[in-house]
């Protein structure tokens, strides 16, 4: 949506580029609370038909905000197609864990982070790309044929992975039960929370990205190439993790991997506040940041859900709503530069990584 946000103001009379950010900040919203529903449904109904009605309700929103005659209508259905793509962030995550743990789930969830994290950083150049042969509202259409086609290869190759004694009840009281552990065990709460702060980071570097390069660097012809050389490291970093997470350890790669976001995310800040930072050095560091992130997230991730096998789903949904939800409020649209928030970001992690840590250790949990 990046690329035409400038467009979709335009013919929807909304000057306010703020207000503009509303696209992107209320898809992830949706995305956020959504997830609170999928993850006991997975639990009680299954991965696959939970999934299915997930992509389904995803595609005709899409379609909806293709056909959004006013701003209100097309923020309304941004809304609904956060809380309809939620399904995959809950379900990718359960399905890992019903098949996988310990190291081997670091590797597979290095994967699945990778994607996760590329597909938002790399979207805009696809944005561009459909903007130079069609109007904004043609990303929608696309994104709705791009759900339809991933409902139908679900539909034919994605086995149920939910085992048979795992299926729970859709039992308000065994409901509130999961969400409870999920949200007291130390390792799934503490690394949930470091999490939500380098997500928020994340969030606002997507959000204000657009206005950083148009407005502050006055260059938005780079847009695409300046999303390409962030992710790429990124990308690279993420497969890097799979590889030697299984020698070093999930909390030696994923500890690590946030001293140095913190590091070079204080860098920045300073660098940012000194006139006349160039382009490429707020490339060359935003892609820094990144790398670091990659090697973070997708490790924490899987500490989170090491005491989860039980409850995935449900475990998912809490933490997936803790990351997104209190994570958004780090991004709304204030300022034009997204530095400073990230470096507020990876510094918000630590009491909660240091909390998580002592009882992984304490408890001499596989992977630490």
């Amino acid at each position: 949506m990046i690329p035409a946000l400038p467009e979709i103001g335009g013919q929807l009379g909304v000057a306010d580029e703020n207000r503009r950010q509303l696209v992107v900040i209320v898809y992830m919203a949706g995305f956020g609370v959504g997830q609170l529903f999928w993850g006991p449904l997975a639990d009680r109904f299954g991965r696959k038909s939970v999934l299915a009605i997930g992509v389904v309700l995803y595609a005709l929103f899409a379609a909806l905000c293709g056909l959004a005659w006013s701003f209100p209508v097309l923020i309304g259905g941004r809304l609904a197609m956060g809380m309809s793509a939620a399904v995959t962030r809950v379900l990718v995550l359960a399905m890992v864990r019903d098949l996988f743990d310990g190291e081997a789930m670091a590797r597979v969830m290095s994967l699945v982070f990778m994607v996760f994290m590329l597909v938002p950083v790399l979207a805009p150049n696809l944005g561009q790309l459909i903007l130079l042969v069609a109007s904004w509202r043609a990303i929608f259409i696309v994104l709705a044929a791009f759900a339809g086609v991933m409902w139908l290869w679900s539909f034919l190759r994605l086995p149920e992975t939910l085992h048979p004694e795992y299926r729970r009840a859709l039992n308000p009281a065994l409901i509130a039960s999961a969400a409870r552990q999920a949200a007291t065990d130390r390792l799934s709460i503490g690394y949930t929370l470091a999490m939500t702060a380098l997500f928020g980071g994340l969030t606002a570097y997507i959000a204000s990205i657009q206005q950083i390069v148009f407005d502050v660097f006055r260059a938005p012809h780079l847009i695409g190439p300046v999303f390409a050389a962030v992710a790429a490291p990124m990308a690279l970093a993420s497969w890097g993790n799979a590889k030697i997470v299984g020698r070093l350890g999930l909390r030696r790669v994923g500890h690590g991997g946030l001293i140095a976001f913190v590091a070079v995310t204080g860098l920045h800040v300073l660098v940012a506040r000194v006139p006349g930072e160039p382009l490429w050095l707020f490339v060359t560091l935003m892609g820094l940041t990144l790398t670091a992130f990659a090697f973070t997230t997708s490790n924490f991730g899987t500490l989170a859900m090491t005491n989860m096998a039980a409850i995935a789903g449900t475990a998912s949904s809490v933490q997936g709503v803790v990351g997104t939800v209190v994570g958004q409020s780090s991004a709304l649209p204030s300022d034009r530069h997204s530095t400073g928030r990230l470096s507020r970001s990876s510094s918000a992690c630590l009491p909660a990584v240091w909390r998580a840590s002592g009882s992984c250790c304490g408890r001499n949990a596989a992977g630490c």
